[in-house]
């Protein structure tokens, strides 16, 4: 058995291609020449050169592949040029799904994101089923994965057998980038965090995130939407954990959501006007805190039978890894 991970360089992508090569299943990543590969040492895979772009190295990458994991996304809350969240995160997947129905792909676990999945009106956590449009989404990176996940299940439809997979927010080993989430606990681990925000988010570790879509591989409903998550907080008590494991005391000041705005809006100006650097500050990230993003994880668990690392082991793992790698 052979499957093709794309996004393995990283975070979630290479802890899904680590724990497909531990199931016994021979591992192809599909990487850029100029990718980062650090996220791949140790690990005996084979590689691919090949963009989300380019329907014909999609083609080469997936010839002799049974299985496909499609993770790859540009992951970003800004860009100098938004139009790069379309290219590779609709247009790519579209690419991408097409070219594994010409070579006769077996089975897909595409990556979609927590996201693309709606919350509850009057509160409360969101499900596979709750409701949500593309007018709720906030953001370049969100509407584009709303528009692959679209994308995708109108294949599905069409007789590909897909199964999706909306993580939450992910933390642990090998976020080298890091994503926004990692970014917080560096901010937290380097004494900038000294306020924070009445707002909330799933937390996982991504090992058990990769494990999840492994399982989605294996027993997942084509079809079918698995939120991979495991435990909501708000973002004080995420602040309290880190506290307890960096001995750094959190924040006390309590801002009100609308009065970070004026300043995210300056931080975008600044980014798209001067330093061509994403904000410190991002907009979309300052607008998705106005939702405690808490969400139902109950039918992974029961479909899945998705793990469930304690998040301070995650967290713990997380703080180690920036610390031992030099970020703060």
């Amino acid at each position: 058995m052979k499957a093709l991970v794309t996004g393995a360089t990283g975070f979630v992508g290479a802890a899904v291609a680590r724990a497909v090569a531990e199931a016994g299943v021979e591992v192809r990543v599909l990487a850029r020449p100029d990718s980062d590969l650090r996220n791949l040492d140790g690990l005996k895979v084979e590689q691919a050169h090949g963009d989300l772009r380019d329907r014909d190295s999609l083609r080469r990458a997936l010839a002799g592949c049974q299985q496909l994991y499609h993770i790859a996304a540009h992951y970003a809350l800004w860009a100098p040029n938004p139009a790069v969240f379309y290219e590779v995160n609709v247009t790519g997947t579209q690419n991408l799904m097409e070219a594994a129905r010409e070579v006769g792909v077996e089975r897909i676990v595409y990556t979609s994101t927590i996201g693309a999945v709606g919350l509850p009106a009057g509160g409360g956590a969101g499900t596979e089923e709750t409701p949500v449009s593309l007018a709720q989404m906030a953001g370049d990176y969100k509407r584009s994965k709303y528009l692959a996940e679209q994308e995708v299940l109108r294949q599905t439809r069409a007789g590909l057998p897909v199964v999706i997979v909306n993580p939450s927010a992910p933390v642990g080993l090998r976020d080298i980038k890091p994503t926004p989430t990692g970014q917080i606990i560096v901010d937290y681990m380097k004494g900038r965090m000294w306020a924070y925000i009445d707002t909330g988010m799933n937390l996982i570790d991504v090992d058990d995130v990769a494990i999840g879509h492994l399982r989605a591989m294996e027993r997942g409903r084509v079809g079918e939407r698995y939120i991979l998550g495991n435990r909501n907080l708000t973002l004080r008590e995420v602040f309290a954990v880190l506290g307890q494991l960096t001995g750094i005391r959190p924040p006390r000041v309590k801002l009100p959501w609308q009065g970070i705005v004026p300043l995210a809006y300056l931080n975008l100006w600044a980014a798209n006007h001067l330093t061509r650097r994403a904000p410190r500050i991002p907009l979309e990230g300052v607008r998705m805190a106005k939702y405690k993003m808490h969400y139902d994880c109950s039918k992974a668990l029961r479909e899945l039978s998705l793990p469930q690392t304690p998040v301070e082991t995650a967290l713990e793992k997380a703080v180690r890894w920036f610390r031992d790698h030099g970020y703060a």
